[in-house]
């Protein structure tokens, strides 16, 4: 880290830095904020809805660094601002932030860890970076959770939306080659647990439930493991199976997002898969031990990228109850620079993959309308061959049958795939971003952002305009139930229809109309809690306790949007009076 009084030699050079600070680091004013906190996602069926029943697109990157050991985003020597402005200019609109439980255990007791590698300062004309991290009461750079909350708001300016990854129990650079999500010792936690997992987990959800800029959970970062060939199971690995044991990562997540969504139930739910799953078509289990050299029907298991394979959502579902609107399933794939899988070892084609590998594994999940795919991450070196071809391939699925996604990666410091960027964090390369810019959500030459009001960067749009209103008022529109199609057999593969999802018709109030309308749980003052039972009531989720006549509070007879803008209004005191006719 450097101190915020360190003076640069050359003077013309100072004005230069000053010039910079002066134009790419000054304060959001409080008209560029969106504060509606209206850009909450479900899903229905294998597609995204915003909460007034439009589809979107969820196409972004990954910038990792919260997760290593210096606590920050790597690049953070440079101006932060200036790499996210640049970010979101290019049309990556979802950002997937990898992060360690060790930092987020470190936020919610209150001592947030240190960071290293961060410029900070803030003394013009001399020397000016990411002026906002910088401390005056220190002269020294600010702790890790008050440069993530400046970052949320920087992500917020400029119409980017955020996915909190976990990415390791420690902080740590390697932490991902561990296989679980607990176990692990960290420096300043002692070993994470489960129960550490998901504690931590839920206060980020509680501390950021009314800031719409966090979207998205990714519960863990590629639980793996092998069985291996002795009849005693590994401890370190991640299963899928019905059973409550600890390594059971169905369960884990099943368990850590209802405990998440009970303190944000607007969010989404990222769940990656595993990298082993046995052949339960063929009679095996986690039980049984792999056999050396065997294949085909007579080798036990089905292999996988780690955290790709989501072969156990046929047999055992992840199930949230009423919550199953907030599912994405999250698998991670990767080309042949990365590791020579079997799938790639002919001359491979997009009917191959999904043949040997893909439909099975993960596309069958789309394609049959379960639930949303979310592929968070894929990417890889522009080698002009095997690999470019299959990044080829991949991009173009997605894009034909609108699966979601987050590239691997902003950073250049990315030793299996390279990054978009340069080591100078300012100079992109512009091939591999060639290759993914047409799978960024984009409509006549302008990127379409996640949120309602605020455009993603300067060559984008809003959600509210690509819909047609900065703040939209119209009722879901109900479009056509998915109709799952057959299983292919092993040997031809149909390719995959997009399919449609069903939102329903917003609800009527059937009970009295209350007295004091706006008080939706009946307990006397009308408040953010109301205005959360609303937002349920509208997404079909159907809390208990409510009184729907309060909920009305134009008094038309009908529940619907306008409800929500006149209920907004009302607490950022526009309007005085419920009902508001």
């Amino acid at each position: 880290m450097r101190k915020g009084k360190k003076l640069c030699l050359l003077v013309a050079v100072l004005m230069v830095i000053s010039v910079i600070c002066f134009s790419t680091n000054t304060e959001p004013t409080a008209a560029s904020v969106d504060s509606n906190n209206d850009d909450w996602l479900h899903c229905r069926g294998n597609k995204i809805y915003d909460m007034y029943g439009n589809e979107v697109w969820l196409t972004g990157a990954n910038w990792f660094g919260f997760n290593c050991s210096e606590n920050c985003f790597h690049g953070a020597w440079y101006d932060v601002k200036g790499i996210l402005t640049n970010i979101a200019d290019r049309g990556i609109g979802f950002l997937r932030i990898p992060i360690s439980t060790e930092l987020l255990n470190s936020w919610m007791i209150g001592k947030p860890n240190k960071v290293s590698s961060v410029t900070a300062s803030n003394n013009p004309p001399y020397h000016c970076v990411n002026p906002d991290f910088y401390d005056p009461e220190t002269d020294d750079v600010k702790n890790s959770m008050e440069i993530f909350d400046i970052i949320m708001g920087f992500c917020k300016e400029l119409g980017i939306k955020v996915m909190i990854d976990v990415h390791s129990p420690d902080a740590n650079n390697s932490g991902h080659m561990y296989e679980l999500w607990y176990g692990k010792e960290g420096s300043t936690c002692g070993v994470v647990t489960t129960k550490m997992w998901i504690d931590t987990l839920v206060w980020l959800a509680d501390k950021y439930k009314d800031d719409d800029t966090i979207l998205a959970f990714d519960l863990q970062n590629e639980p793996h493991g092998k069985r291996g060939y002795s009849a005693e199971m590994p401890p370190l690995l991640a299963k899928w199976d019905n059973s409550t044991d600890e390594n059971n990562w169905k369960y884990a997540a099943e368990k850590c997002a209802k405990a998440i969504l009970a303190a944000n139930p607007n969010l989404l739910i990222m769940i990656e898969g595993i990298e082993q799953y046995p052949k339960t078509e063929l009679g095996y289990t986690f039980e049984t031990p792999d056999v050396w050299g065997a294949t085909g029907d007579a080798s036990p298991w089905h292999g996988a990228w780690w955290g790709g394979n989501l072969r156990g959502v046929k047999d055992y579902p992840i199930d949230l109850g009423s919550l199953n609107s907030q599912i994405v399933y999250s698998p991670h794939d990767y080309g042949p620079s990365v590791y020579e899988q079997p799938w790639f070892q002919k001359n491979f084609t997009t009917q191959t993959l999904l043949d040997d590998y893909w439909y099975d594994t993960w596309a069958y999940i789309n394609d049959q309308g379960i639930a949303p795919l979310l592929i968070g991450e894929w990417g890889g070196h522009m080698d002009g061959g095997r690999n470019q071809k299959w990044m080829t391939l991949l991009r173009d699925y997605m894009i034909e049958n609108r699966i979601h996604h987050t590239f691997w990666c902003i950073n250049p410091n990315s030793g299996d795939t390279g990054g978009l960027v340069g080591n100078d964090w300012k100079t992109w390369d512009e091939s591999k971003y060639g290759l993914l810019k047409p799978a960024l959500w984009q409509s006549g030459g302008r990127f379409i952002g996640l949120d309602h009001q605020i455009p993603l960067g300067s060559n984008g749009m809003s959600l509210g305009e690509y819909y047609g209103s900065s703040t939209p008022t119209a009722k879901p529109t109900p479009t056509t139930k998915p109709t799952p199609t057959t299983k292919p057999t092993p040997t031809t593969k149909p390719t995959p229809t997009p399919t449609q999802s069903t939102e329903s018709p917003n609800p009527s109030p059937t009970t009295a109309i209350s007295t004091s309308f706006g008080d939706i749980n009946s307990d006397g003052s009308i408040d953010s809690s109301d205005l959360t039972l609303l937002k349920r009531i509208l997404l079909k989720k159907n809390p208990s306790g409510v009184d729907l006549g309060a909920a009305d509070v134009n008094d038309d007879g009908t529940l619907d949007s306008t409800d929500l803008t006149i209920l907004k209004r009302y607490l950022l005191k526009k309007i005085t009076v419920l009902p508001y006719k």
